[in-house]
């Protein structure tokens, strides 16, 4: 990105003196001065969907479609997205020790091609399109990991030879119907880590997200007992060396170490990126006093309130799966217990139902979900659970967030604690004739600062219009409206984005006519 920014900073003004000579100038009646009029300011909001690979929940519809069908439902689907106004999308790369996309560690994922391990044919990388393809309509991408699941019960596909449970079996464990990495063996950390860490390394994403697997949901057996997790071997070890944890207080602790480790070589590696969790959203039964239900704490491991207090998060999306209604499990309740936890005020950003929408629940549930959201301190954004809810508009959901509650674009609130200095006010430039009723725009970065987004804003007819653009586009066309050859808008305004959300002061220009 910054050899592009570079190019617009340092040859652009060069060229664009030029370029406005050898084409017909903007009418003479009609051109724009600086303005000091202020444009809007555009709401800040997260507003992200979950992309499931696993199982093909919601992309690919199904193992083995070709490449072309994959890609045209992979845009369809983040057209849905741009369309509806959301903007970001947490993309599922990693179901079960596998990829879907080029990984040097681990194989191909069955979930894209229908054998584990087979390259899409003809080859391109889905990761690096997701990412290509959502910036261009002016949305996040968060790649999405599953830590420890190494095979799911969906799995069909003959095991490929370089996956996990082949070329280091001392380090998964069989359970239910599926196999996982036991959290205890250290060489099972470094792996993870090692697979993240590569993916932050080579591709442009926005964020890393865990959901709510680490330790398994509890199993049991045709008695119905509860069959514990089979890791003696690595808590045996754990003993051998001096280990005084009692063993339920070890499996968290093998959790808290790992979410560390990795927030902080996040930050070493790309400080701008997000990390992003998001547990069963009871942490345990009683907290607070109405709750009850299944415990992360005690059943998985997750010790979720312990990462939000300590800060090991950029953004906490406790799956708060539940209505607004039910005492046992309230939406609401639940969500304002957990501000109160967020000691280190990072990004809270609920997970919400929209899968039940159709089913059990109406629109209005998730619409007044996220008024509440809204209208609750700390709270900032909402991700919905999940596209497939969107792209198939199930009881007309998608519809009724765009008529209800986002009607308007909104930016990615801004993370104070990774860096705070916003880029300087850019230079907005307004060019030559691109057609009978058209003209073009520039604009350039005024500093160094690497930019991810610009948020272009025009004023016609008393109103404002918003498009959010990524970092590495600089010019536009803009079309004059009216009878005739028409007039162009009354206010043009840029605005740079940072990686880290902040935003410059606006360079906004007029439109007078002259006589």
């Amino acid at each position: 990105m910054t050899g592009r920014l570079s190019f617009a900073q340092h040859v652009l003004p060069l060229l664009l003196p030029l370029l406005l000579l050898a084409a017909p100038a903007l009418r003479a009646a009609e051109h724009y001065i600086t303005s000091t009029t202020p444009a809007p300011t555009l709401p800040r909001e997260f507003r992200g969907t979950w992309v499931a690979t696993v199982s093909n929940i919601d992309w690919p519809g199904k193992a083995g479609l070709s490449v072309a069908e994959q890609q045209r439902s992979l845009l369809a689907l983040l057209d849905r997205a741009a369309g509806l106004r959301l903007n970001a999308v947490i993309l599922q790369v990693r179901p079960a020790c596998d990829a879907l996309y080029a990984s040097p560690n681990e194989p191909w994922s069955e979930y894209l091609t229908g054998v584990m391990g087979k390259a899409p044919e003809p080859f391109y990388d889905p990761l690096a399109f997701a990412v290509q393809h959502a910036h261009a309509r002016g949305l996040e991408l968060h790649a999405w990991f599953n830590p420890f699941r190494a095979r799911h019960a969906s799995g069909k596909s003959e095991v490929a030879p370089n996956h996990l449970s082949r070329t280091e079996p001392r380090l998964v464990r069989p359970y239910g119907k599926q196999l996982w990495l036991d959290p205890g063996e250290r060489d099972a950390i470094e792996h993870s880590l090692r697979v993240i860490l590569d993916v932050l390394r080579r591709y442009d994403i926005d964020g890393v997200h865990l959901d709510d697997y680490f330790y398994p949901y509890k199993e049991k057996d045709a008695a119905g007992k509860t069959i514990d997790f089979p890791d003696a071997p690595s808590w045996s070890r754990y003993l051998d060396r001096g280990g005084a944890l009692a063993r339920d207080d070890w499996r968290r602790d093998n959790i808290n170490g790992f979410i560390e480790r990795l927030y902080n070589a996040i930050k070493s590696v790309k400080p701008w990126v997000k990390f992003g969790l998001s547990p069963f959203g009871i942490w345990k039964s009683g907290q607070p006093e109405q709750i009850k239900g299944l415990e992360a704490y005690d059943q998985l491991y997750a010790d979720s309130r312990k990462w939000l207090n300590s800060g090991w998060v950029d953004y906490f999306s406790p799956q708060l799966y539940w209505a607004i209604e039910p005492k046992a499990q309230s939406y609401p309740v639940l969500l304002r217990w957990w501000t109160e936890q967020n000691l280190k005020g990072r990004h809270l950003w609920p997970g919400n139902n929209a899968a039940r929408v159709g089913a059990a629940w109406a629109p209005d549930e998730i619409i007044n979900q996220i008024r509440r959201s809204r209208t609750t301190d700390g709270v900032t954004g909402n991700v919905l659970w999940s596209a497939n809810s969107l792209t198939k508009n199930n009881g007309k959901l998608g519809d009724t967030l765009a008529q209800h509650v986002y009607t308007q674009p909104a930016l990615v609130p801004a993370s104070p604690w990774l860096g705070k200095n916003p880029p300087a006010k850019p230079r907005l430039h307004v060019g030559h004739e691109a057609g009978p009723k058209q003209f073009d725009i520039y604009w350039e970065a005024a500093d160094t600062k690497p930019i991810a987004w610009w948020v272009l804003q025009a004023k016609a007819d008393g109103r404002w219009a918003t498009e959010i653009l990524p970092g590495t586009q600089t010019s536009r066309v803009i079309t004059r409206h009216g009878t005739g050859t028409g007039k162009g808008p009354d206010f043009l305004a840029v605005t740079a984005i940072d990686r880290f959300g902040n935003a410059s002061p606006a360079a906004v220009r007029e439109r007078v006519v002259t006589k």
